[in-house]
């Protein structure tokens, strides 16, 4: 009688415990980390922000995207106050799909941000600044190439023009990517 008791048990708890922990799994996944005070306000700059796409602003409010928490500040405007170079990322395998710079140039230092550059159709793009130098690196798929580590590159590097009031392209080329 016991040993008929056990037979029975044993099938319904580690059926209880596997209901338990998946959804453990599914509570852990659904909760991230929530956002710092700069990625919230850029989000919302973003979102308030009429040039940004329709589809960005659909990631943002609806479809699991955020403004990545790697934020850069660095005068890219050469104006003497730092600018943001804001990512935001699809929050899966397409990685970051827009890059803004958020800047107060040529208003008052306390005026709101606004965008003076955006590229807003990428894909697993890479940004990097460097004084007021902005390199995006987007991944340039071949035959072959896994998704994490494509064989090239397209590499754009931006600089600011004061009469423009954006970055311009100074050059682009194909480079090495993480599988050369």
């Amino acid at each position: 009688m016991r040993r008929m008791r056990r037979q029975r048990l044993l099938p319904l708890a580690v059926a209880t415990l596997a209901l338990t922990g998946g959804a453990l799994l599914v509570a852990g996944a659904s909760s991230p980390a929530a956002p710092s005070r700069s990625q919230a306000l850029f989000r919302k700059t973003l979102l308030d922000d009429p040039r940004t796409t329709e589809s960005v602003k659909a990631l943002l409010r609806d479809r699991g995207g955020f403004v990545a928490p790697e934020i850069e500040f660095a005068d890219v405007t050469r104006d003497g106050r730092a600018d943001a170079v804001v990512l935001v990322d699809s929050g899966g395998i397409a990685g970051a799909v827009a890059l803004y710079v958020l800047s107060t140039d040529g208003a008052r230092a306390d005026a709101p941000l606004r965008a003076v550059f955006r590229a807003q159709r990428l894909y697993r793009a890479a940004v990097q600044v460097s004084g007021d130098t902005l390199t995006l690196r987007t991944p340039r798929f071949s035959r072959g190439d896994d998704v994490c580590c494509p064989a090239r590159m397209t590499e754009r590097v931006y600089v600011w023009s004061a009469a423009a009031k954006t970055l311009v392209r100074r050059r682009m080329q194909t480079v090495a990517g993480p599988a050369s």
